[in-house]
């Protein structure tokens, strides 16, 4: 015959679970039927049916929506758990009808930890689940407005507001950098987040964001009203370069700068300037890792008017075709004289050729174009003629016209 009990099973859960809710500062509705459950493991010497886990599995998914995290839903699981355990043998024994001996306890702890036990790793996969789709939709929300932003694919007014999501107040200035390797970065290398926090470091709260794209790592970062910061601008860009050489495993790097520019659609130009900055730097094959837009300007006024540097190019090194072993070699050559100061000596240390090679090519130049690499009056024609051959890829790509 079951003794009446001073206070009823159901007034006992009430009470354990709006004291540890309290003591951890949750919401009672996170420990669901917890406490019941084990109340009727204890009485009955059972295990959690299925139910009651998959139940545990949606109350850690709750959670995880909550924005709690894991550790404190275990810490009032587990404080909730504790704070039954000295209730339970007078709710079985009243229960049962009969007082529990020693091995009768022992029972009752062992079903009671094994069901908690349960419930915790159900908790735990619910909980890592609902992280993981919560990651999948930020990562979708965060490719969508990347892709929107640097293609100037929406409205300008949808831009702003869902860049705010991501700390971003496009109102402001931008500018943005672009890491490049041969090899494409993409964003499951885990290396936008080591970025956002580096320049998080450099930076403090600015508006910061840092995305694949293209596989290209891309970072646009707010530039403020005073330009006071390109030294960390440059830092962060020294920064991206190894990063995204690191992991993609290639040794080779280099990072476009676009300049500043307000507004979302100023964030689109600096990013255009940026790559621009990239390809300009990689048809010239300049020695710089970092290169800014604003140094490539000139390059971009030579690019504009393609037809006139094709013709350039055309009349000035086109009678170099006709050199045994090709132009290459003889545009190489000049390439380099005028990079070190027009100094045959250190222009041959440069190609690891003689003095005396590197002096008749460029005798060979003279007598095949009529342009003297010596003389002051032929080196302009000469160097933009260089210049437009290496943005155009000649001689590999033949010249619009020939």
């Amino acid at each position: 015959m079951r003794r009446n009990l001073e206070v009823p099973p159901s007034a006992v859960v009430v009470e354990v679970g709006d004291a540890a809710t309290r003591e951890h500062g949750l919401p009672t509705s996170l420990l669901g039927g917890y406490l019941t459950a084990l109340v009727d493991v204890a009485v009955h010497d059972r295990r959690l049916t299925r139910a009651e886990e998959a139940h545990c599995r949606d109350l850690g998914a709750e959670a995880a929506q909550q924005g709690v995290g894991l550790p404190a839903l275990v810490d009032l699981y587990m404080s909730a758990s504790r704070r039954l355990w000295p209730r339970l043998p007078e709710l079985v024994a009243g229960a049962r009808g009969r007082q529990l001996d020693p091995a009768g306890l022992v029972t009752v702890g062992e079903a009671v930890w094994r069901a908690a036990d349960t419930a915790l790793a159900a908790l735990a996969a619910g909980h890592e689940e609902a992280q993981r789709e919560v990651v999948r939709r930020e990562e979708a929300f965060r490719r969508e407005f990347v892709d929107d932003l640097l293609t100037g694919r929406s409205e300008v007014g949808s831009l702003v507001e869902r860049a705010e999501r991501l700390g971003l107040a496009l109102a402001g200035s931008h500018t943005v950098m672009v890491a490049t390797t041969d090899r494409p970065a993409d964003s499951g290398m885990h290396l936008t987040k080591w970025l956002e926090d580096e320049a998080r470091l450099r930076f403090g709260d600015r508006g910061l964001l840092v995305a694949a794209k293209d596989g290209r790592l891309v970072s646009v970062i707010a530039s403020g009203a005073a330009q006071g910061h390109e030294g960390d601008r440059h830092a962060l860009a020294e920064a991206a370069g190894p990063a995204v050489a690191r992991l993609t495993r290639r040794p080779h790097w280099r990072v476009g700068v676009g300049r500043s520019h307000p507004g979302p659609r100023g964030v689109l130009r600096s990013y255009r300037e940026a790559v621009d900055a990239l390809e300009v730097a990689e048809r010239l094959d300049l020695p710089e890792r970092v290169v800014h837009a604003r140094d490539m300007l000139v390059y971009r006024v030579l690019l504009r008017d393609e037809a006139a540097i094709s013709d350039l190019v055309g009349t000035v090194l086109g009678p170099l075709e006709d050199a045994r072993g090709g132009p290459e070699p003889l545009v190489t050559t000049v390439e380099a004289y005028f990079a070190d100061g027009r100094n045959a000596a250190s222009a041959a240390r440069r190609l690891h050729l003689s003095v005396r090679a590197v002096t008749y090519r460029l005798q060979r130049v003279r007598e095949l174009t009529g342009y003297d690499p010596a003389d002051p009056a032929d080196q302009l024609p000469l160097m933009v003629a260089v210049t437009g051959a290496r943005l155009l890829d000649w001689p590999a790509t033949p010249l619009s016209g020939d």
